[in-house]
C-alpha cells in the first residue's frame, strides 16, 4: 500500500560508491597511490553489496 515510501537501499550504496570513486581518483592526482587502492578496494565492496542487493530482489511483475 504504501509502497511508494520505501527507499531504495541500492541506491545509498550507490552514492557511496561514486563518492569512494571520487576520492580515489583525487586521491590519485595527489600521488597517494596507496591510498588510491585504498579506497578503490572499499568501493569494490561496495559495488559488490550492491551486485548481492539487486540479485537478491524478487523480480517486478509486468
Amino acid at each position: 500500500m504504501f509502497g511508494f515510501k520505501k527507499r531504495d537501499p541500492a541506491a545509498k550504496l550507490r552514492r557511496d560508491y561514486e563518492g569512494l570513486m571520487a576520492e580515489a581518483v583525487d586521491l590519485q592526482r595527489r600521488g597517494d597511490i596507496k591510498g588510491f587502492a585504498e579506497k578503490t578496494r572499499e568501493a569494490a565492496d561496495v559495488e559488490d553489496q550492491i551486485t548481492q542487493l539487486e540479485a537478491s530482489k524478487p523480480a517486478k511483475p509486468s
